[in-house]
Parts: structure tokens; C-alpha cells; sequence
């Protein structure tokens, strides 16, 4: 809000020139990096999935939704995070039917 220069109103006081702020470090936590997204792809490719995530691709791909959802919410403790990774797998199963048809 820029300032009026009055002593009255909603935008009352002296009328200043705004100086922009750097972005704090802790204002960019939680986005992922180039470096830190390829290293995961790597261990993901070497490791693998979990034994419960294995069951819940199984559970996925015999259209049972709901048990897939309430399953990973078990284990990862949220519904957020179960949403995640239930999307997460999704794509995993759709991109090894992609592979397999070609």
C-alpha cells in the first residue's frame, strides 16, 4: 500500500520508496533441486521400492483404491503424504505399461 502523505485514512503517513528484501533461505525450504531430484531418481533405480509399496502397486493395478490409500496412510502416518505417494506409485505403474508396450 502506498502511503498518501496525509495524516488521515487507510494510507495515511509519510510516503516512502519500498526497498526490495531478499528471499530468506528458509522461505526456499522444500523446493527440489535438479541435483537433489537426480540423485533420487539414481537410488530409486538401484534400490527399488519398498515392500509396501510393492503391495500397494499390486493393490493399485487390481483397482482397489481405497485399501491402497488407507494401507499407505498407515505406514507414512498422513493422508497428504499417503496422497503422494499414491500418485507417486500410479505414475510408476503407467510409465512400466508405457515401457512394456513399446
Amino acid at each position: 500500500m502506498a502511503r498518501t502523505n496525509l495524516a488521515i485514512g487507510l494510507k495515511k503517513g509519510r510516503t516512502t520508496t519500498a526497498i526490495a528484501k531478499a528471499t530468506k533461505p528458509s522461505h526456499r525450504k522444500g523446493i527440489s533441486t535438479t541435483k537433489t531430484s537426480f540423485v533420487r531418481s539414481v537410488i530409486r533405480e538401484v534400490a527399488g521400492y519398498a515392500p509396501y509399496e510393492r503391495r500397494v502397486m499390486e493393490l493399485l493395478r487390481n483397482s482397489k483404491d481405497k485399501k491402497a490409500r488407507k494401507l499407505t496412510k498407515k505406514r507414512l502416518g498422513t493422508l497428504l503424504r499417503a496422497k503422494r505417494k499414491i500418485d507417486e506409485l500410479s505414475g510408476a505403474i503407467q510409465e512400466s505399461r508405457r515401457a512394456g508396450g513399446h
